[in-house]
């Protein structure tokens, strides 16, 4: 499908809709809050109590991609299976609303208050960082080149667990359920990071391109692929629980 047949009106109106429900919803605001404190202690820890010297190898922050990879996962479980949960799903899908135009609004519904979450939370650390932590401390582990990376690898690695999170939702038949494993799926990209931030993997320019092109492809396929598996008739005779 051409980007010219997509509905940029429709694919907003589904972009609010799921922004206010989520502004609603206890459980999606706790995880974009709770989920980044996780991600955020361990790496402060670190830089106010580990010697300077040994901040210099890798990156710690980037610990702190753990963000995009969970948080934007669990909020895309809820689009699909807390709506047939909740019974709401079957008006949304009897609606004119081509799947590409849902399945994009869903995904900018989770896309965009997530990219907020890790930037804020990313410059907030910095700014402690800056202000509390000792000179040599906060020159080993600020860099620009690092805050271009976490910049740049961000949104690439919250989309990808959000088109996973979308299709495990499609899939799920509880919310929980959909949300632990959208979790899981989303630990990989964590694990790499990690594995980065400490430099069990040593990063480079070659690393990141090849990394960044890998994700590109991952965001591309997981669009194609789950707007292909998202079946309207089966969801809603799912959701009228035939």
């Amino acid at each position: 499908m051409s980007r010219s047949t997509l509905s940029a009106r429709r694919v907003r109106a589904i972009f609010s809709k799921e922004l206010t429900e989520y502004r609603r919803n206890r459980s999606i605001v706790s995880t974009m809050t709770v989920i980044p404190a996780i991600f955020v202690l361990s790496p402060l820890i670190q830089i106010f109590s580990a010697p300077p010297s040994t901040l210099a190898h890798g990156d710690r922050l980037l610990y702190m991609l753990g963000i995009p990879a969970i948080v934007p996962a669990v909020i895309a479980a809820y689009t699909i299976a807390g709506k047939r949960q909740q019974g709401t799903l079957e008006p949304i899908l009897t609606t004119p609303v081509r799947r590409e135009e849902l399945l994009l609004g869903k995904a900018l519904a989770a896309l965009v208050p997530s990219l907020a979450v890790a930037y804020v939370v990313y410059g907030a650390v910095l700014a402690v960082i800056e202000i509390f932590a000792s000179a040599a401390a906060a020159s080993a582990v600020i860099s620009g080149t690092g805050v271009i990376a976490q910049v740049i690898f961000t949104p690439l690695v919250a989309a990808c667990s959000i088109w996973l999170g979308i299709a495990i939702s499609t899939r799920a038949g509880d919310i929980r359920v959909a949300q632990q494993l959208s979790t899981l799926v989303g630990l990989p990209f964590f694990a790499v990071a990690a594995l980065i931030a400490f430099d069990v993997i040593h990063s480079s320019l070659t690393l990141a391109l090849a990394l960044g092109a890998v994700l590109v492809v991952l965001d591309l396929l997981g669009w194609r692929v789950t707007a292909a598996a998202f079946h309207r008739e089966r969801l809603i005779t799912s959701s009228k629980g035939v």
